[in-house]
């Protein structure tokens, strides 16, 4: 390499062949995830943020470093999700305002820059936690700097930089005793360094696929088509049946029906019920899907429906629907703005059926599988009308995004509850006052998060050590609060010991909020032994309808 600068064009090569060598990467990065539960987001949640402003940098009509910074910060701030994605779009941010006013970088600018890009990060954490990206963002400044004078090409100072960086994430595990236990270094620092190593790619020559980006572009009026018509679906048949087998299926058993179902189609949804599962499943070949479910037992109330006749109809009725959507839009902008209201985080339609009788205002649709992005959250502040608004993140891994869309709001006030759990957001909103001012409210919110604890259900999958806790892949783990309360075989079990795990000497209410794969009369089974155990507490039963977790359980 003869250069010893970067222009701006060379700049945004080496963020696109960052970008493209984590795209390539995050299924890997999302199994470093130290809790085996199927929803390890980190890779994913990095790409995406990412791929935000990859395509607002593939947008620069006139590529120049000012133009530039400003596609990659503001493309990053607003398609950040999960605590590593906002995280990797406050570096970027830091970065980004140390080179925007110069044409070309140099060394001495790419330390001043890396520094500026750590004390960024490091402020948008309001308790960093060393061992973790920012740990690895640290050590990489810290050697930028001391490599200023070493008298080196640019090319050679960059790789003693990424070399480093490597170093400081080899010892992650040193610095957090839970990755050294499920032996993995830290996943949001293994995404910082695919990116500066696809950056240095880039650098030495590496070319950007073409197609990087472009498949979520999408024009104006493909956007407005989606608004106006639903997707058509993948699959042509929703098939629903009853396997009745005479006697309780093995886990086993269960999970490679499951895993057959998702090569076979989508939307698997299977729920054991004493000794019969029901099942549900989108697919093109349903005799493929009965004939696999004949192994495991007798069928009964079969259902096959044609997707696509259903969606031929919607289209109709959505069509329209449309014109009446829009006059109502208009209308709800036309009206004053209320004091109050509230928007709030969840997955499952039980869930949102709750808060919206709660008085919710805007549900984000989202959670512990699919983290909203800083413009998701934008977007619904915008939707509600309101001159104060109360947002429940009711995730601890939505709430820097959530806060992150705070500070970029500026024509109404946003007041962040940082409910880590669907049901801290449940009893906060529960505890709003409309006597009392926003102030009040707020207090009494945040005191409210503090006397719930929370319980997830859900099973593993693949081996690992928590807490000193073994866990194998298919065991059935409850999550809480601050890491495992419980692992098991069966899921009544595990949530009963963790429950117990919860207890606390003034409990009054144990809710169980079932998801997809529970049924609701294994939930009131669930109920009746916890009430046994615990006849002075109130239990409740709610339908949660979440993905991921068979139950949510909640002690306050």
């Amino acid at each position: 390499m003869a250069e010893n600068t970067i222009d701006a064009s060379l700049l945004a090569h080496m963020f696109l062949t960052g970008a493209q060598n984590l795209d390539a990467k995050k299924d890997w990065i999302n199994e470093l995830n130290v809790f085996p539960v199927p929803d390890g987001d980190t890779g994913t949640n990095m790409t995406m943020t990412i791929m935000s402003a990859v395509r607002m940098v593939q947008d620069i009509d006139s590529m120049n470093m000012k133009d530039l910074s400003k596609a990659i910060s503001s493309g990053s701030l607003r398609g950040a999700r999960g605590n590593s994605g906002v995280i990797l779009s406050q570096l970027f941010r830091g970065f980004t305002k140390t080179v925007k006013g110069s044409d070309e970088i140099d060394i001495p600018m790419i330390a001043d820059a890396c520094e500026k890009a750590v004390e960024t990060a490091y402020k948008a954490v309001i308790k960093p936690k060393e061992g973790t990206i920012l740990t690895v963002a640290k050590g990489m400044a810290e050697i930028a700097r001391k490599l200023v004078d070493a008298q080196m090409s640019l090319d050679v100072y960059i790789k003693n930089i990424i070399d480093y960086g490597n170093e400081v994430l080899a010892k992650t595990p040193d610095m957090l005793p839970v990755l050294k236990e499920a032996g993995v270094v830290d996943s949001g620092g293994e995404g910082l360094m695919t990116i500066l190593e696809g950056a240095y790619d880039g650098l030495m020559g590496k070319e950007v696929d073409p197609d990087l980006g472009k498949a979520k572009e999408k024009s104006a009026e493909e956007e407005e088509a989606e608004e106006a018509a639903p997707a058509k679906p993948r699959f042509i048949y929703s098939a629903e049946f009853i396997i009745s087998s005479g006697k309780s299926l093995p886990q086993a058993q269960i999970d490679e029906l499951r895993a057959f179902l998702v090569q076979t189609g989508e939307q698997v949804v299977i729920i054991p019920d004493a000794r019969e599962l029901k099942v549900h499943v989108h697919t093109n070949e349903p005799g493929a899907v009965l004939t696999r479910a004949l192994t495991l037992g007798q069928l009964k109330t079969v259902h096959i429906d044609n997707l696509m006749i259903e969606h031929h109809e919607k289209l109709i009725k959505d069509a329209a629907k449309a014109s009446k959507d829009q006059a109502e839009e208009l209308l709800r902008k036309a009206q004053p703005a209320k004091a109050v209201g509230f928007i709030e985080v969840c997955a499952g339609d039980g869930f949102e059926e709750i808060f919206r009788g709660l008085g919710a205002d805007y549900i984000i649709k989202g959670g512990q599988t699919m983290n909203p992005s800083t413009e998701d959250v934008l977007d619904a502040i915008d939707q509600v009308n309101a001159e104060n608004i109360f947002l429940f993140p009711n995730n601890k891994n939505i709430i820097m995004a959530a806060r992150q869309a705070q500070e970029l709001v500026k024509e109404k006030n946003i007041i962040v509850i940082p409910s880590k759990t669907i049901p801290q957001g449940i009893t906060a909103l529960l505890g709003y006052d409309p006597a009392q001012n926003v102030e009040t409210n707020q207090s009494a919110m945040m005191d409210a998060i503090t006397n719930v604890r929370t319980g997830e259900i859900t099973y593993a999958i693949r081996d690992t050590s928590i807490d000193n806790v073994e866990i194998h892949q298919g065991d059935i783990m409850a999550v809480g609060d601050d890491g495992i309360l419980s692992v098991g075989k069966d899921i009544c079990e595990t949530a009963l010991a963790s429950v117990g795990k919860m207890m606390f000497d003034d409990a009054e209410l144990i809710s169980i909020y079932y998801g997809q794969e529970y049924s609701e009369e294994n939930a009131n089974r669930l109920a009746q032994q916890i009430s046994e155990k615990y006849p002075d507490i109130d239990v409740e039963v709610n339908n949660g309808g979440q993905p991921v977790y068979y139950c949510i359980l909640s002690v306050e």
